[in-house]
């Protein structure tokens, strides 16, 4: 027992390496893990102090349970097993199929890099582009709704900014569980995504085992009171008019939904910009017929290059007005009783209705209307023309900067003569053949407002 033993130096280092790595996995690293955990949940507890709507568990649970939870979830066993005889495979694949489908779709939810990076990063973001305004939203009907129900935001896709801008509004409410696309699926982009909460989602798959997975966690998020955030039009708005909603992932929360459990409430959410960041890139894609289109890296980075250095040089100018409107919720219980037929259609429909009601109606829009309709004029007869529109208008929110109608105008045709959009000869406006397209998108978002002749002569007064 106390000879001495020689041993080759190689293998002493690896005996230290071995004895080192059990130290640290059996002792170490358990108490680093614990320390950083209770500090963690103790972060929570104090974010949630401040929250309207605090985080819930299911948000904070492990990925790796979230993950378990799903693939044994009884419908997606199910799944498995007549994936598996519809493809003549053993359903040992079939689960691995699903279990990789799970770890696709399911985050990793970090209250730091929501709350220590994404918020601040969404505010910087937002108030260095746009001139950021709240429009409509009812304080108490928002305050109102049952704290132990599941918020649905429902909105219209205007622009990617729209996640930054919500996120950035709806700090003080809750976190944001989005339903992202395929677009985002890239390193190192997607690790930031997934933590912060962000599902991701294929929308063009035909596999039924996907689906059901998907459902499963929509099912398992929505019964958790996770509170979400989905776009029912599935993409960009390539005319910049509201289009039909898709059904999936309404219908998935619907299906999940029991009656008698916690209710979920869908609260409308309507935005509008000034300028749309990606109005080229998706008006080409209109002119295309085509809803597949990417902004190349080298046009992307040029342009954050030549923001840049406008803003070096004092030339920088924030691209107008960005405003968003929090509309009257809408208790899928409530709904629920009083509705028959189809539940999701009807729902999708109403909410539809909803978000184009509280539209904000800023400047460009405005002004791009009036001139797409009613063709070239002054810079008065505009002034007098919007006048004229607006007192058709009385329901809408209608943002008109420093409440200066003459300012209003300016800031309109600041935006879109600057982008040769519109072109003033001998003081007359006059529309861009060219950019007749970029026009009428910005003029479409609030061409549901509007009232038609036969609006008006049905509610003229009879004489």
């Amino acid at each position: 027992m106390t000879q001495t033993v020689e041993l080759p130096v190689w293998a002493f280092v690896l005996i230290l390496l071995f004895a080192a790595v059990t130290f640290a996995s059996h002792f170490l690293f358990p108490s680093v893990r614990w320390f950083f955990r209770r500090r963690l949940e103790r972060a929570v507890e104090r974010i949630n102090q401040r929250l309207e709507r605090p985080i819930q568990p299911f948000k904070l649970a492990h990925r790796y349970d979230m993950i378990q939870r799903l693939v044994y979830d009884p419908e997606v066993l199910q799944a498995v097993t007549e994936h598996a005889q519809e493809q003549g495979i053993p359903e040992n694949v079939a689960f691995q199929q699903a279990r990789r489908y799970a770890r696709e779709i399911v985050p990793s939810f970090s209250a730091f890099a929501y709350f220590g990076l994404a918020i601040r990063f969404a505010r910087f973001l937002s108030n260095a582009l746009y001139r950021v305004r709240l429009g409509h939203h009812d304080a108490e009907e928002l305050h109102g709704v049952d704290p132990d129900a599941t918020v649905v935001f429902v909105m219209n896709h205007r622009s990617n900014m729209d996640y930054v801008l919500v996120t950035y509004l709806a700090a003080d409410r809750s976190a944001l569980a989005y339903a992202v696309g395929e677009w985002a699926r890239v390193w190192p982009l997607s690790r930031l995504i997934r933590a912060m909460g962000a599902y991701f989602i294929r929308r063009r798959s035909r596999s039924e085992l996907y689906r059901k997975v998907l459902a499963a966690y929509v099912r398992h998020a929505t019964r958790g009171g996770v509170t979400q955030a989905m776009f029912p039009e599935g993409g960009l708005s390539l005319t910049g008019a509201m289009a039909q909603p898709k059904l999936g992932l309404l219908k998935y929360i619907i299906d999940g939904f029991e009656p008698g459990g916690r209710d979920v409430v869908f609260v409308p959410v309507a935005l509008n910009y000034d300028r749309v960041l990606e109005d080229k890139i998706l008006t080409s894609a209109a002119r295309a017929k085509e809803r597949r289109f990417k902004a190349r890296i080298g046009v992307i980075t040029y342009r954050i290059l030549r923001q840049l250095w406008l803003w070096v040089t004092g030339r920088y100018h924030r691209f107008g007005y960005a405003a968003v409107s929090f509309g009257k919720p809408v208790s899928l219980t409530e709904f629920s009783s009083q509705s028959n037929g189809d539940l999701t259609t009807r729902l999708a429909r109403e909410m539809s209705r909803r978000i184009g009601e509280i539209v904000p109606v800023l400047p460009v829009p405005l002004v791009a209307w009036l001139l797409s309709v009613k063709g070239p004029m002054t810079k008065a007869a505009l002034a007098q023309a919007m006048d004229d529109l607006l007192a058709e208008m009385p329901s809408a929110y209608v943002h008109v900067p420093r409440h200066d109608r003459d300012y209003a105008v300016e800031v309109g045709l600041r935006q879109l003569t600057e982008r040769g959009i519109l072109t003033v000869q001998r003081g007359v406006i006059t529309p861009s053949e060219a950019h007749s397209d970029l026009l009428n998108f910005y003029a479409n978002s609030i061409r549901h407002l509007i009232p038609s002749p036969e609006d008006k002569e049905i509610s003229a007064p009879a004489q």
